[in-house]
């Protein structure tokens, strides 16, 4: 009775594996558990053991090619013994010599042989301690065994996660390259020198998707009982707090503060090997100036009011039309808020503002028919999303929070009474 050899499970996200290595070969006899073929992953190496004693069968995957899980490898056939190998082919006869000329026996010499190129070498040296995966990756990206050092593999072999892991790391800068020629601008350009603070957003943002694993999340708002408070209070609370609008902004600062108080990851910080949690929210709003989006912080927003979040906004906004926002205004934000809908933008991934772990995008509010409570209706619906740092924020805090705020901004009573 044969028995497949199949492709086992790897683990949680891996799907498919690359075949390192045959330990066996066609006919050879093999017990229970025998190691038969070593799998490589991205993260670890795996032997494939035999389900059960016998011969095994043809190979039907070849070394260094890649297999997804279940994917039959060979058999295993009942019986014992190596199957019996091919009879060696007949020797040639040599051909009789011409009359008249005396046979000279052979004299054995030296054989010649090809001269082992170089990179042949160096493949060789590797394939012995590089599964075939990492060797592709090394041959890649011009990286050598012995950059890469002792694997993680079995004896010390180097996998393909190795070879990721090093080239994750920071290198030594390379030898400045000649400079290059300037470039020719057309007469119907304008060469404009970037800002200071143009710069320190742009290599911001640089840094965080080289350093952050963004992911973002979406869900939808339904605005009808915020526009609805806001309509009926707005008159009320521009009397109340001296020209200060009621705008939408607030509500969602306020939605977002009572929402990280619950998830305070999303309001923490990767500095090192550790992790800095904070008890209190200083709130970065995106707001529009003559150079872009910028993201000035309002600081302690936690201990802050609608009127006071409203007033703060729109100073900052009036400081970036003039330009005349600081260095030190745009620094020290731990959570940011982006509002990308009153330029239209229906739906978005933001990028966070390093080293901040999460940044939200609101967007614009658009009628949409909607099933509640088993009627279709139409109702003001705005796409949210959460961008997040995955190193430090799990998918079920960044979902929740989410969540969270949803329903903070859908019910703003929730607000008043902090449930």
């Amino acid at each position: 009775m044969s028995a497949e050899i199949k492709v086992p499970t790897l683990g949680e996200s891996v799907t498919t594996a690359t075949i390192a290595k045959w330990l066996k070969q066609p006919g050879d006899a093999v017990n229970e558990d025998d190691p038969l073929v070593e799998l490589e992953t991205d993260k670890v190496s795996v032997e494939v053991p035999a389900p059960q004693a016998g011969v095994l069968g043809p190979l039907l995957v070849p070394e260094v090619a890649e297999v997804e899980v279940g994917t039959v490898l060979s058999t295993i056939e009942a019986g014992s013994g190596a199957a019996p190998k091919a009879a060696a082919a007949p020797a040639p006869k040599k051909e009789a010599a011409p009359a008249g000329v005396q046979a000279q026996p052979a004299t054995p010499g030296p054989v010649a042989r090809p001269a082992t190129p170089p990179s042949d070498v160096a493949a060789q040296g590797a394939a012995s301690v590089a599964f075939p995966a990492a060797r592709k990756v090394m041959a890649e990206q011009g990286v050598t065994p012995a950059q890469v050092g002792t694997g993680t593999g079995k004896d010390g072999r180097i996998t393909k996660g190795d070879v990721q892991s090093f080239l994750a790391q920071p290198r030594a800068a390379a030898p400045a390259a000649a400079p290059r020629p300037p470039r020719q601008d057309d007469p119907r350009e304008e060469r404009v020198k970037m800002t200071r603070l143009r710069r320190t957003i742009a290599r911001r943002l640089k840094d965080a998707q080289n350093t952050a694993a963004l992911l973002t999340t979406f869900n939808e708002v339904d605005m009808s009982a915020v526009m609805q408070m806001r309509a009926e209070y707005k008159d009320l609370f521009i009397k109340k707090h001296n020209g200060v609008k009621l705008g939408f902004m607030s509500i969602f600062s306020r939605a977002v503060i009572a929402a990280l108080q619950e998830f305070p990851a999303i309001n923490a910080e990767i500095d090192g090997d550790d992790v800095i949690y904070r008890e209190f929210v200083n709130l970065g709003i995106a707001v529009g100036g003559p150079n872009g989006l910028v993201v000035p912080v309002i600081r302690d927003a936690d201990k802050m009011g609608f009127a006071q979040i409203e007033s703060a906004i729109a100073g900052f906004g009036k400081k970036a039309r003039e330009g005349t926002l600081k260095i030190d205004e745009l620094s020290g934000g731990t959570f940011s808020i982006t509002n990308g809908g009153i330029y239209g933008s229906l739906m978005s991934t933001p990028i966070i503002n390093a080293p901040q772990s999460a940044i939200l995008g609101m967007h614009a509010i658009q009628e949409r028919p909607m099933a509640v409570n088993g009627q279709v209706v139409i109702r003001p619906m705005m796409y949210i999303a959460l961008t997040y740092d995955h190193r430090i924020v799990d998918g079920k805090e960044a979902v929740s929070f989410l969540v969270r705020v949803k329903q903070n901004v859908e019910d703003p009573r929730r607000l008043l009474l902090q449930v």
